[in-house]
C-alpha cells in the first residue's frame, strides 16, 4: 500500500473543517507566494500554492477553476465538463462562451456572475472548486458605504457563496487567496460563514527540509561553509523562495556561503520582502559604549543575561525609553541590541495613503517578526508612529486601527522574550495610556542629561570617540561646569563644529593643537535656549518612570503632586 500523502498542518486543518460540512469558503493568507512541501511515498516535492491546492487538496474534485483580474477565468481541471456546461448556459442566456472561450469576460462583475451561474447549475452533479487569487483586488478593504457599486456587488456575491445553505450542502468549495488579510474587504473577512487559513513563514526544521530538497538540484554543500543544520537556523525569517535565491546568488557569482554572506543577503531579502518597512540595524557596540545611565545599563545587562540563559518568563514584554531630546535613547537601545546579540529592526514609516494599505503593511511586519524567532523591535518617535485609540475622521480611522493592531500584538504573552518592543519618545505623554501599561511596555526607563561634572566629562570623551576625533582620551579637555545640563546631541554638534574648524584651519592655526581648539569652542558654546520645554520633557520622564532607581537624586524626592503642579505651569510652553 502506498504511504499516505503528508501535507502541512494548515492544509490538514483546512481539509478537516471542509469535511465537517460546516464551512465551504476559506480565506488563505500569509506566506502565499512560497512553495508548499508535500511528501508522497517517502519523497518530498514542492509545489506552488495554487498547484498544491489543485493537485493535492482538490485531487478528488471534478472541476477546479481559478480567477483573478489579470488572467480571468482559467480551468485547472475538468475542461470538458466546464465547456459542456457553458454551452448549456449559452442557450439560456444567449451567449457564446462555450463555443468561443475567448469571449469569456475578464472583468470581475461579469466573470463572477458567470461563475455563480456555473456553480448553481453544477451543484448536484459535480464536485466544483473555485480559487480566487489576488482576492484583495476584487474586494479591497473599505467600509460598506464607501465601496463603489461594482465592488459592493462582488463582496455580496462572495459572501453569498459562503452563506448559501445549498452550496454548503453540496460538494462545492470557494477559496480566496490574499497575502495580507488586512487588504481584504472587512465584511468578507469578518463573515462567520468562512474560515481563515494562515500560511506562516517556514520554521528552521521546514527550512532544513527544503535545503535537503535543494541539494538534489544544485551543488549546495560544495559551496557552503556552514553545516546545513546551522544554515537552517541562520536563515529563519526567509521564505523558501528567498532561501533558494540566496543560494543561487552565491553559486552563480562564485561566492562562498559563509556567515557573513548569509547575514548580508538575509537582511536585504527580508527588507525587500516587507517592502522596506523594516530596517535591520547591525551594531558592534555594547553597553560599554554608553556613558552614564548607570542604573539603566545595569537593568538592561541583567535582562540580556536572562535572555542568553533562556529565562524568557522573566523578561518584560517591552520597554519605554523616554526623556528629553539628545539623552541617548536611540544609542542606548542600539548598544543594548549589540550586547544581546539578536537581530534588531527599526519599524519605518508603514503608513500609506491608500485604503487598507497601512494595516496590510503592519500585518506583513508582524509576520516577519514572528518568523525571526527572537528580535528586538525599535520604534523611534513612538508618539507619532503608534496611532491613537480615537483618531477621529481626519485619517479615516487608520490611526485607531494601527493602535488596535499594535496593542493586540504587544500584549500577546506568547511573544515574551521573543519579540522585545522598545519604544522611544521625548513625549511619552502623547502615547496612549493603554500602550504604556504593564503587559505591553512594562519598564519605563527615563534618561536625563549628565548630572555631575564626572558624568559630563565621561559623555564628552565617549562622543569624541564616536566621532573618531584624532585625540587621545586623556587629552580631551574638561567640560566647563557652567555649561549646565547638556546632552549628547549638543556635544555632537559642538564636536562637528570643531572638526569643521580643524579642516578649514591653516597651518598656523593647527599649531595650537586640537585640544586648544576644543577648549575655545567649549567656551563659546551656547546650550539650547528652550529650557522650559526641556524641563517639561524631564518631568514627564520622571512621571512615567517605573522604578526610582532610574532617577537622579533630585527627582526622587519630588511628590507626584509637585510634579503635576510644575507640569501644569510648563504645559503652555509645549503648545
Amino acid at each position: 500500500m502506498p504511504e499516505p500523502t503528508k501535507i502541512p498542518d494548515w492544509a490538514e486543518e483546512m481539509r478537516r473543517v471542509f469535511r465537517s460540512g460546516t464551512v465551504s469558503q476559506f480565506i488563505i493568507h500569509g506566506n502565499v507566494n512560497d512553495p508548499v512541501g508535500v511528501e508522497e511515498n517517502g519523497k518530498r516535492r514542492f509545489l506552488g500554492l495554487k498547484q498544491f491546492i489543485a493537485d493535492v487538496m482538490l485531487e478528488r474534485f471534478d472541476i477546479v477553476l481559478s480567477y483573478n483580474r489579470g488572467a480571468g477565468i482559467r480551468v485547472i481541471k475538468g475542461l470538458e465538463s466546464f465547456v459542456t456546461t457553458l454551452k448549456g448556459l449559452d442557450v439560456w442566456s444567449q451567449t457564446s462562451y462555450g463555443s468561443n472561450p475567448a469571449s469569456i469576460p475578464k472583468d470581475p462583475r461579469p466573470a463572477l456572475d458567470l461563475l455563480d451561474r456555473f456553480l448553481r447549475v453544477s451543484l448536484k452533479k459535480s464536485k466544483v472548486a473555485l480559487v480566487l487569487d489576488y482576492a484583495q483586488y476584487m474586494v479591497p478593504r473599505g467600509e460598506a458605504l464607501q465601496l463603489a457599486s461594482g465592488m459592493a456587488e462582488l463582496a455580496i456575491r462572495i459572501q453569498e457563496w459562503a452563506s448559501d445553505t445549498e452550496i454548503l450542502a453540496a460538494n462545492v468549495i470557494t477559496i480566496l487567496i490574499t497575502e495580507n488579510l488586512a487588504d481584504l474587504n472587512t465584511q468578507v473577512v469578518q463573515s462567520p460563514c468562512n474560515q481563515e487559513v494562515t500560511l506562516p513563514l517556514p520554521k528552521s526544521a521546514e527550512l532544513r527540509e527544503y535545503l535537503d530538497y535543494l541539494k538534489g538540484e544544485m551543488e549546495l554543500e560544495k559551496n557552503c561553509d556552514v553545516p546545513l543544520d546551522a544554515l537552517a537556523e541562520k536563515v529563519v525569517g526567509l521564505t523558501r523562495a528567498n532561501l533558494r535565491n540566496l543560494i543561487m546568488l552565491a553559486i552563480r557569482n562564485g561566492q562562498r556561503i559563509d556567515a557573513g554572506f548569509i547575514a548580508k543577503i538575509k537582511r536585504q531579502l527580508i527588507e525587500n520582502e516587507c517592502y522596506g518597512l523594516l530596517d535591520f540595524i547591525e551594531v558592534s557596540n555594547t553597553l560599554d559604549d554608553v556613558a552614564g545611565h548607570d542604573e539603566a545599563r545595569k537593568w538592561l545587562r541583567e535582562d540580556a543575561r536572562l535572555l542568553k540563559l533562556g529565562k524568557l518568563d522573566s523578561i518584560p514584554m517591552g520597554y519605554l525609553m523616554n526623556g528629553r531630546i539628545g539623552t541617548g535613547k536611540t544609542w542606548l537601545t542600539y548598544c543594548w541590541a549589540g550586547e544581546i546579540g539578536i537581530p534588531c529592526v527599526v519599524m519605518k514609516n508603514f503608513r500609506d495613503k491608500w485604503q487598507g494599505s497601512t494595516e496590510g503593511n503592519l500585518e506583513k511586519i508582524f509576520n516577519i517578526l514572528h518568523a525571526l524567532g527572537q528580535v528586538m523591535v525599535f520604534v523611534d518617535e513612538a508618539d507619532q508612529a503608534a496611532g491613537k485609540r480615537e483618531s477621529g475622521s481626519n485619517d479615516g480611522g487608520v490611526g485607531g486601527r494601527v493602535y488596535s493592531m499594535l496593542a493586540k500584538e504587544m500584549s500577546d504573552t506568547r511573544n515574551r522574550g521573543k519579540i522585545l518592543w522598545v519604544f522611544a519618545t521625548s513625549r511619552p505623554d502623547l502615547l496612549e495610556v493603554d500602550l504604556k501599561r504593564t503587559g505591553r511596555l512594562d519598564v519605563h526607563i527615563p534618561l536625563f542629561p549628565p548630572q555631575t561634572d564626572a558624568q559630563r566629562n565621561a559623555l564628552f570623551r565617549i562622543m569624541c570617540r564616536k566621532l573618531k576625533m584624532p585625540i587621545k582620551p586623556e587629552d580631551v579637555p574638561e567640560v566647563p561646569p557652567d555649561l549646565g545640563e547638556i546632552g549628547g546631541n549638543e556635544f555632537e554638534a559642538l564636536l562637528v563644529r570643531v572638526n569643521r574648524r580643524w579642516q578649514l584651519a591653516d597651518e598656523e592655526e593647527r599649531k595650537k593643537g586640537l585640544p586648544a581648539m576644543i577648549k575655545e569652542e567649549l567656551r563659546g558654546f551656547r546650550p539650547s535656549a528652550h529650557t522650559l520645554k526641556m524641563e517639561y520633557m524631564d518631568l514627564i520622564a520622571v512621571k512615567e518612570c517605573t522604578d526610582d532607581k532610574f532617577l537622579p537624586e533630585k527627582y526622587r524626592k519630588l511628590a507626584p503632586e509637585q510634579i503635576e503642579a510644575r507640569l501644569a505651569v510648563l504645559r503652555p510652553a509645549m503648545e
